[in-house]
Parts: structure tokens; sequence; C-alpha cells
């Protein structure tokens, strides 16, 4: 009886201790309450996987040319280019093409069927608002990869565009290291510059009445209440 509380409570203490310095290691990028739990995950993937936490920006608020603000999950900046990240967590079949405007997840063998935004055309339009606010550094490349978190299942997946990568969860750092190995240095003008701005839309995260913005946009885009994840 002595040794199961003993057991217990050092697997207790191990558990907790385990906790907290997840929770220290991602706050050396961001806080536990921005973003999803998959984006907060992701984070943690980049970070074990030895990304300095310098060249990782979590839940950016992009402002545009009209005043409206983009939200995009995740940016890694890299000696190849800028990766941008659009993080999902669905369970089931998907189906879906490049160019479609929405995908499909089929639930229950057939039963279930619902659809979302594609991922793809969601990440470009990020991808295209980065490249504009980056205006002096056109010339640096930038790679898409949209992840999947979640029990799901690439069933008829195609048309994946030029520097697009879709994956599951458990390949993203493969995916990513690849995109790296595959890719000659780039140059940038100033690396300081573009961490300036990065860093800006990070910032502009904490703000409650550009998140409100934000979402009233969308709600407006979409001309009903619902909004895609």
């Amino acid at each position: 009886m002595i040794f199961i509380v003993i057991f217990s409570l050092v697997f207790l203490t191990i558990f907790i201790l385990l906790k907290i310095k997840k929770k220290q290691l991602l706050e050396t990028v961001t806080k536990s309450h921005r973003g999803t739990k998959t984006e907060r995950e992701l984070v943690l993937k980049l970070l074990k996987a030895g990304f300095p936490s310098q060249t990782i920006f979590h839940d950016l608020y992009l402002k545009n040319e009209y005043g409206n603000y983009s939200q995009i999950d995740l940016v890694l900046a890299t000696k190849v280019g800028i990766i941008v990240f659009e993080v999902k967590e669905y369970s089931g079949w998907i189906f879906g093409s490049g160019n479609q405007y929405k995908w499909t997840q089929v639930l229950a063998y057939g039963k279930q069927k619902y659809y979302f935004y594609n991922p793809i055309l969601q990440n470009k339009k990020h991808v295209e608002n980065l490249k504009t606010k980056l205006t002096d550094f056109q010339n640096i490349p930038f790679f898409s990869v949209v992840v999947f978190f979640g029990d799901c299942e690439f069933r008829d997946v195609s048309f994946i565009p030029k520097n697009t990568f879709l994956t599951k969860s458990q390949r993203v750092i493969k995916v990513v290291k690849k995109i790296i190995e595959e890719n000659e240095s780039t140059i940038y003008k100033s690396k300081r510059d573009v961490v300036n701005i990065l860093s800006v839309a990070v910032e502009n995260g904490n703000s409650k009445d550009i998140i409100e913005k934000h979402v009233d946009n969308i709600k407006d885009m979409l001309g009903e209440d619902r909004i895609f994840h």
C-alpha cells in the first residue's frame, strides 16, 4: 500500500514538472491562451525539433491594404524562405482539390458529410497578404504548409500547387526539413525588418478590438454567422 502511494506521488510529481517544462518552452514563443491547442502543439513540435524560438511567429493578425486583418496560424522564418502554416483538426475522410472552393469531410462511413473552406486556398491568401506586407522582400521564397491534426485520412486530395505541402501532424517536421534541404539559401535584405513586421502582426493578436474586427470581417465575407475554422 505504501509503495503504491509513493509511486503515485512520484508519478504525479513527474507529470507536474513535465507540464511546467512544456509551458515554459511554449512561452518562449507564445502564450498558452493564444490560438488553438493544435497550433500550440505545432509550436512545441518546431521547438523540440531545434528551430529557434525567435524564428517562430504564432497567431499573427496582419493588416491589409483595405484596413482588414487576416489571421495566420503560424510562420517560420528559415534560411530558404518563409514557411506559412495553416493548422486544421479533423477526423474522418477528407476529399478535395487544390483549386476547389470547398472540401468535404466524411464521417460514419459516408453517412455524414460536412463542407469546409479549402485550406490550401485559405493559406494561399495568407501568403499573398504576407508578400504584400513584405513589399521589400518579394524575392524571398514563400512555402505553404497545411497541417491536419486529428484522426483523419486523405482519401482523394489532388492538384496540390507548387511550394504547397499537405501533411498530417506526425510528418510535419519531416516536411519542413525537406523544404529546407531541397531549396537554396535566400538573401534577406533586412532580417530585422522581416522580424519587426512579423512581431507586430503577433502583437496585434493581443488586441481585443482587432480580433473582433477580424471575426466580423469573416462573417461579412461569408454572409452568415458560421465561420470556417
